[in-house]
């Protein structure tokens, strides 16, 4: 008996046994050997993906992409094979061509005619390597052109692989809707969803912040009898940790650990993020503590985390340590891009800014790629500190390097401006950013806003929030504390009010910063009376002042000599048990010194240190003040030895306080000494340090130091006090040095500074008492032509130096000169030379 051989192809008939099933029977049994050519392919062979690397010698560039083959030509079936081999418009191309050939068309050009010209169409196992080829460049509207041409061939096949694929890519894209229109299609059409699919639908609707419905995908998923994997329980948890409720982040976390599913790395540095993302830093360091007892080993991510709760809690030592363990194993963490972006922003806020091109040189030497928001960190840690030349060289790096400027980069130029007081510079980036199609948000007209009202352009500051409510863009509490802060600046207390109800009107409740901002601004305006009110209105409306409400309050009282009520604004902080910070320590240190309760002030001084609150070097100037009012030099010296042994820079402010307390403790050569330590340290001299200095020479009659620090004034004459000038012109009169008086005095009018009545009073007491008679009436008449009427007592001396010094024959000269007296009247001396 024969076989009928079945015709099915695809399927290898093997060859009879040749041994016969009846030995006896001597008819010999004749098989065919068929052999049928099978179009199957191995798995393997099918995904198998070839590296492909292009180097550019001349430009220094290489690149390598995966090149993913799929069924070709000769791979389909025979008769497909047939009916394109006479077509030249059918081209055999690698799956990966068609994808390249794809996405160099627009959205709107033919992409179907490149598809329908692929000969590996006519094979559906080309579809899932298609898609997945297409999906991972990230191209959401070629992946759709392609998906929607494929389901309309005649042998396409409805997979679950190709619809979890299509969700995930619309999960990155943030298009909710229509992942979820997908996971409804994909049952129309039969696939029956798995843990794949509901993992792309819960990532879906984790990354648009849709924690809730996420957790209802889970209990579909639990209902439809789908065990969750690992995977499903990092995307939950990272859907509720990303919305910023990290707790009931950890109860997934909680439940996950319940069900048998123990977490991995991944989850752990999920958790970590949920708690950034919830600002509970302080618990994101505990749960890392927890993290160091388990087998799991933190990795790059993981620190990064790390680092930024760090720096956010102001830990700043303890980020830098853990940032130099990782450049040491940099076999087992290497930093990355956005280590070194944190590490950036971390010097930034300290205010080392050298150290932030460091930073940012370091990760260049490292061969890492900045990208757009390592420049931005950088453009903003220069920003901060008004250093405008370095932010523009910076935001031109940007352009330089192939990345588009993004709202970050112009808010951040724009704010450079703003603090180096050049708000039609700040203007113009604003500008700028419109015509380059960037469009700016609130922080932007928070910045120009700031800009324009911090140089005290109040009307112009009000102008750009009326136009950026023209631009739909509405103002919120930060607009109103930036307008406040600028009435302050302004000097106008109405406006102040004016504010407060434009943001009653536009439903904005003040917060403590708004309150703050508006204590402040009376304050500075010497209205008391008005602060207290609407402190009082805060505590009312039951928002809780916080340590810089009082410090407001506290420093307000002092500068307006009402120590007892800053006395009195402590003690009612102590008793609402609000924690003091350096600042209401320096401001209550002021106080006690201004009312010269020194044992007071010394013993906030030890409570600060004891409280763990590192004096800074206000809190040291507050001290030295506090001595320098008890006339203690001694301590004062002390003190100031002390800061510098704890590493606290002594600024211009401090070192005027300690000359001001070594003058009146009568050792000016220690003024002297103080003063070359300034050079030496590169510390700027300001108006009292040199006063200190022209008083210290004074006492020592040192005319030749006096005559070097003259020349070391000279160039910065036009920003220096009237009344340090007048003091040296009266130290060189003094003197006998009435030549080098006279220079000084042209060089001050030549400088364009203010000379006011008793700069001419000087320079008249000092010639009459050289006998300078005749330039005694040249500096009369410079006054006459300033507009400044000179007095009856300085005709009344040059009429007594004639009669008893001048001579006979200058006598009558001298009285020729003088107009009668009764023509005179007493001038006001604040009038200002033309």
């Amino acid at each position: 008996m024969s076989s009928t051989p079945n015709p099915s192809p695809g399927i290898l008939d093997f060859p009879q046994s040749t041994h016969s099933p009846h030995p006896k029977s001597s008819k010999p049994i004749f098989t065919t050997r068929k052999t049928l050519i099978s179009c199957k392919k191995s798995r393997s062979a099918l995904e198998e993906k070839k590296k492909v690397v292009f180097v550019d010698y001349d430009n220094g560039e290489h690149q390598v992409s995966t090149h993913v083959s799929g069924l070709r030509k000769s791979d389909i079936p025979k008769r497909y094979r047939l009916r394109v081999k006479a077509d030249r418009f059918q081209k055999d191309w690698s799956v990966s061509e068609v994808v390249e050939r794809i996405l160099k068309l627009s959205q709107w050009d033919d992409v179907e005619g490149i598809l329908n010209h692929w000969v590996g169409r006519f094979s559906r196992k080309n579809f899932p390597l298609l898609i997945r080829e297409i999906t991972q460049m990230g191209s959401l509207e070629h992946s759709v052109q392609v998906f929607r041409w494929m389901k309309n061939q005649k042998n396409y096949c409805a997979r679950n692989d190709i619809y979890n694929m299509m969700i995930r890519l619309h999960a990155r894209h943030n298009r909710v809707d229509q992942a979820r229109g997908l996971f409804f299609e994909m049952q129309k059409w039969r696939c029956k969803p798995d843990a794949e699919t509901y993992n792309a639908l819960i990532n879906a609707h984790g990354r648009a912040g849709q924690w809730r419905w996420a957790m209802n995908i889970m209990d579909d998923m639990l209902r439809a009898a789908i065990p969750p994997s690992r995977s499903t329980y990092n995307n939950l948890i990272n859907a509720c940790g990303s919305s910023g409720n990290w707790k009931e982040a950890l109860n997934v976390c909680k439940k996950m650990t319940e069900n048998g599913v123990g977490p991995d790395l991944v989850t752990h540095n999920i958790v970590l993020s949920a708690f950034k993302s919830g600002n509970q830093y302080s618990k994101a360091l505990s749960y890392f503590e927890l993290m160091k007892g388990t087998n799991i080993r933190p990795d790059t991510t993981t620190l990064n985390i790390v680092i930024y709760c760090l720096v956010k809690l102001g830990q700043y030592g303890n980020a830098i340590d853990i940032f130099n363990s990782m450049k040491e194993k940099i076999s087992e963490c290497c930093p990355d891009v956005v280590t070194f972006t944190t590490i950036i922003h971390l010097y930034s806020v300290c205010g080392q800014i050298e150290n932030c091109q460091t930073a940012f040189n370091t990760m260049l030497a490292e061969g890492l790629e900045p990208n757009i928001v390592s420049y931005n960190a950088l453009l903003g840690a220069y920003a901060s500190h008004g250093m405008h030349k370095e932010a523009l060289s910076v935001f031109n790096e940007i352009k330089k390097n192939g990345f588009r400027p993004d709202v970050v980069s112009y808010t951040s130029l724009l704010n450079a401006y703003g603090k180096s007081q050049q708000p039609k510079k700040a203007m113009e980036v604003f500008v700028l950013m419109r015509q380059n199609h960037c469009k700016p948000n609130l922080v932007t007209y928070n910045a120009l806003i700031d800009a324009y009202g911090s140089n005290g352009l109040l009307t112009e500051a009000v102008e750009i929030l009326h136009k950026m409510e023209q631009n739909g863009v509405q103002p919120n509490i930060v607009s109103i504390c930036t307008l406040l802060a600028a009435c302050g600046h302004c000097g106008q207390k109405v406006k102040i009010k004016s504010v407060l109800s434009a943001a009653e009107l536009r439903g904005i409740k003040l917060n403590t910063a708004a309150y703050n901002s508006a204590i402040g601004s009376y304050l500075s305006l010497g209205e008391y009376e008005k602060a207290l009110s609407l402190y009082r209105a805060m505590r009312t409306k039951k928002v809780k002042p916080d340590p810089v409400t009082y410090n407001v309050l506290i420093s307000g009282c002092c500068k307006m000599s009402k120590n007892g009520e800053a006395l009195a604004f402590l003690d009612e902080m102590m008793d609402l048990k609000i924690p003091l910070s350096k600042e209401v320590y320096s401001s209550v240190i002021c106080a006690y010194s201004k009312q010269g309760q020194v044992t007071e002030a010394e013993s906030m001084f030890t409570k600060m240190r004891m409280a763990g609150c590192r004096p800074d070097v206000i809190t040291y100037t507050a001290m030295i003040h506090a001595y320098d009012v008890a006339e203690n030099w001694e301590k004062a010296s002390v003190l100031f030895l002390e800061m510098e042994a704890d590493d606290v820079q002594p600024d211009s402010i401090a070192c005027s306080s300690l000359m001001r307390a070594f003058n009146k403790g009568g050792q000016p050569a220690k003024v002297l000494v103080l003063a070359e330590f300034m050079r030496e340290k590169n510390i700027p001299f300001n108006n009292s340090s040199f006063f200190e200095m022209v008083s210290a020479c004074s006492l020592l009659r040192d005319w030749r130091e006096i005559i070097g620090l003259i020349k070391f004034i000279e160039p910065s004459i036009s920003v220096v006090s009237i009344g340090l000038l007048n003091q040296l012109l009266h130290f060189l009169g003094k003197s006998g040095k009435i030549e080098t008086m006279m220079k000084m005095f042209y060089k001050i009018v030549a400088s364009g500074a203010e000379i006011n009545f008793h700069t001419y009073s000087v320079l008249l007491n000092n010639l009459l008492a050289a006998g300078n008679w005749r330039k005694y009436i040249e500096v009369l008449q410079w006054m006459e032509e300033a507009g400044l009427q000179p007095s009856v007592q300085m005709y009344r001396s040059l009429s007594f130096f004639a009669q008893t010094r001048g001579g006979a024959e200058y006598a009558a000269v001298i009285q020729e000169r003088l107009v009668p007296e009764e023509k005179f009247q007493e001038p006001k001396s604040n009038k200002k030379a033309e």
